[in-house]
């Protein structure tokens, strides 16, 4: 996908409120800790522009199974490919990690693992039970895949009980066939509506991008979508592409459009959402179930 020249035309230029700065001083320290482990990132996979503000308040996403990707998602800075076998030293390398690094919560994602018979769901369960063993207090969140839906493994997944389960629209119904060829707008849907089924006191969380072209009316339209399958959490973004072989910007959105979104969702029923330009699906993770909205 990367270098791919029907995405190179028509880029639009980023505006200078977009422009982030990036803290090296806590950066170096975690990025030596999981050099030292063998572990990815999402952050830096994905390029995050929360990377060292996300470090600094001791909170990460780790990457496992591998850094290779079986989809082909247009918009996505991870890697595309055959993936390698798993490592399945990898949990216990990850449980040292949030033990070395002092995390207080953690979440857990993956490359989508089209390629294996059970789909990764086992190295989720297998890390959530090997840091809970070396790290005592530590909250779980699991940003996952959608499994093919195959509810038998959402089901093993969910009796691991992680305090979250998210998993990711990205953008709307409409965009789904030219942004997220190999995945299912109503697929992804029935995954979040499953999981509260099999168990609801584990809360439900899902992101989006904005900026693809999408329409305001097709956003609302997906937020109803999400509360009717009983999602409790959300986040709000802004698109931008990784290299100019990706998916291109159609639109910046401004910041009171992303407030406007944000009051649509707390009206529809949503707990907790996070909604500005810099948002990303687990940044400020451990702030959703201990925001105002959920003590009360």
């Amino acid at each position: 996908m990367r270098n791919n020249p029907r995405f190179k035309f028509g880029l639009m230029r980023k505006p200078g409120w977009l422009n982030k700065k990036i803290d090296f001083s806590r950066l170096r320290f975690v990025e030596k800790t999981l050099k030292d482990l063998n572990l990815y990132t999402v952050c830096q996979e994905a390029r995050c522009p929360n990377i060292s503000e996300c470090f600094h308040k001791n909170i990460a996403t780790f990457l496992i199974l591998g850094n290779i990707c079986t989809r082909d998602c247009s918009f996505c800075g991870v890697r595309k490919g055959r993936p390698l076998s798993p490592d399945i030293d990898e949990p216990e390398r990850v449980a040292r990690a949030v033990r070395r690094l002092n995390l207080r919560f953690v979440v857990i994602t993956s490359v989508c693992r089209d390629d294996l018979q059970d789909q990764g769901v086992s190295f989720f369960i297998d890390t959530i039970k090997k840091i809970r063993k070396l790290n005592s207090g530590v909250d779980i969140e699991t940003l996952i895949p959608d499994f093919s839906g195959d509810t038998n493994l959402i089901r093993a997944l969910t009796k691991s009980k992680p305090k979250i389960i998210n998993h990711n629209l990205e953008t709307i119904k409409r965009l789904y066939p030219l942004l997220r060829k190999k995945s299912n707008y109503h697929r992804s849907l029935d995954v979040l509506h499953f999981i509260k089924t099999a168990s609801p006191e584990v809360y439900t969380k899902s992101g989006i991008m904005l900026g693809f072209g999408e329409r305001e009316d097709e956003v609302v339209r997906l937020l109803q979508d999400l509360r009717k399958v009983k999602c409790d959490f959300l986040s709000m973004g802004q698109y931008l592409a990784p290299t100019k072989g990706h998916f291109p910007v159609k639109k910046y959105i401004e910041k009171e459009q992303f407030e406007k979104y944000q009051k649509i969702a707390l009206k529809l029923g949503f707990r907790h959402v996070i909604s500005f330009p810099y948002a990303r699906s687990s940044f400020a993770a451990s702030s959703y179930t201990t925001s105002k909205s959920i003590i009360d």
